[in-house]
């Protein structure tokens, strides 16, 4: 064997090390917030973002996942952010491409780091390059409360998503959102500039503040079920002022 056949072999084993250890990180970041945040989310009767997609997008079908080491190493001191929070898919429903934006009740129950939001938008961006369908299933906690002074002041943070559900909607890029668990404050936003929206019987709920922000606000003890305006109200509303 000569020094390029050696060379060549010893490149090899080092790929495939680099690809296994990938591999292993995937497999955590597979498992969002923990063995122990799906056990409970399945004891609520819910399905993880992964769960969700999967159900969703054709079997069988080509797929691929964008941005899944997207907050990867990032805010250890706040306990981590797999995969930015969300789930980002590219895959075919009903024969047709779309891009599916999932919120991962998992990690910090959906709650929106500022990686979160760059992720989002990248998947808005791609929907626009490409005039793909985006499917939003919503299950959020909102903005993460510690690091809010750093998602909303950019031009490419927080707000911006909402500019681009505008953007779509006028190229005719139709948006479609689920809520299919807590849909809080700014993210309350999302769905409901979506073409369409559904909710989740008994287990989707569309509010722009909890109970504990009505309590630090006002001092107020309710519960959230106090603090959600029915969507199915918004939409009347919002479609009598049309007419």
């Amino acid at each position: 064997m000569d020094a390029k056949e050696l060379s060549f072999n010893a490149n090899e084993d080092k790929m495939m090390q680099r690809l296994s250890e990938l591999n292993r990180k995937l497999r955590v970041i597979y498992e969002g917030g923990g063995k122990k945040r799906i056990e409970k989310e399945h004891e609520k009767g819910k399905l993880t973002a992964r769960e969700r997609i999967d159900y969703l997008l054709d079997s069988g079908a080509d797929r691929i996942e964008i941005g899944a080491f997207a907050g990867d190493g990032m805010y250890p001191e706040h306990g981590g952010c797999p995969a930015g929070g969300v789930v980002v898919v590219m895959g075919y429903i009903k024969k047709k491409l779309c891009l599916v934006v999932a919120n991962d009740a998992t990690v910090k129950a959906g709650a929106w780091f500022p990686i979160t939001g760059k992720k989002n938008l990248r998947a808005q961006e791609i929907a626009m390059e490409n005039r793909i369908p985006i499917v939003y299933l919503v299950d959020s906690a909102g903005v993460y409360l510690p690091m809010q002074d750093e998602i909303f002041p950019d031009k490419e943070h927080f707000g911006r998503i909402f500019r681009n559900n505008a953007k779509m909607s006028s190229m005719g890029i139709p948006q479609y959102a689920a809520i299919m668990g807590s849909c809080v404050a700014g993210g309350a936003y999302l769905p409901i500039m979506s073409d369409e929206a559904l909710i989740v019987d008994k287990t989707g709920s569309i509010f722009l503040a909890g109970s504990y922000l009505v309590k630090a606000a006002i001092g107020e003890d309710i519960d959230n079920r106090g603090c959600i305006y029915p969507l199915r109200n918004f939409r009347r509303h919002r479609l009598q002022s049309e007419r």
